[in-house]
């Protein structure tokens, strides 16, 4: 509200609902987030905007916005840059530091190469790459 007086704003963000990411292999991203993560496979099909493409979303397991994070197959592309308009990673959040150790350890134990905890202040958080190569980070509340 930038005048005094003005009408309060009617519209308000409730929070994140989802996150796309493009990968190159549905079934390796499949693999992974719901074998290795263990998200719930809530939906696959045609990318509504590109009938050609296939999208998967992958959350809990009712699909409920905030637990959403879904994938295009674009097995075409060339590999993405780092870089302003990109996305930096994207974070789970888990529900203990000791749980969020038990992640690390879990990954480890899988292949998959995982940080060591970084202290953030309010939060602590482990990174690791999925088989694209984004940049995922398990956080704790």
């Amino acid at each position: 509200m930038s005048e005094e007086g003005a009408a309060p704003r009617r519209m308000r963000l409730l929070g994140l609902h989802h996150v796309t990411a493009i990968v190159e292999d549905l079934d390796r991203t499949t693999s992974f987030y719901r074998d290795v993560l263990g998200l719930a496979l809530v939906e696959e099909g045609a990318n509504d905007d590109d009938p050609g493409a296939r999208h998967f979303w992958f959350g809990d397991a009712e699909g409920s916005p905030g637990t959403l994070v879904s994938f295009l197959e674009y097995p075409q592309m060339g590999e993405a840059q780092q870089g302003r308009g990109g996305t930096h990673h994207f974070a789970f959040a888990v529900g203990s530091a000791d749980e969020q150790v038990a992640w690390r350890d879990y990954l480890r134990e899988r292949g998959v190469p995982c940080s060591e905890v970084f202290e953030r202040g309010r939060f602590r958080s482990i990174y690791f790459r999925d088989p694209d190569g984004h940049l995922v980070e398990i956080a704790t509340r």
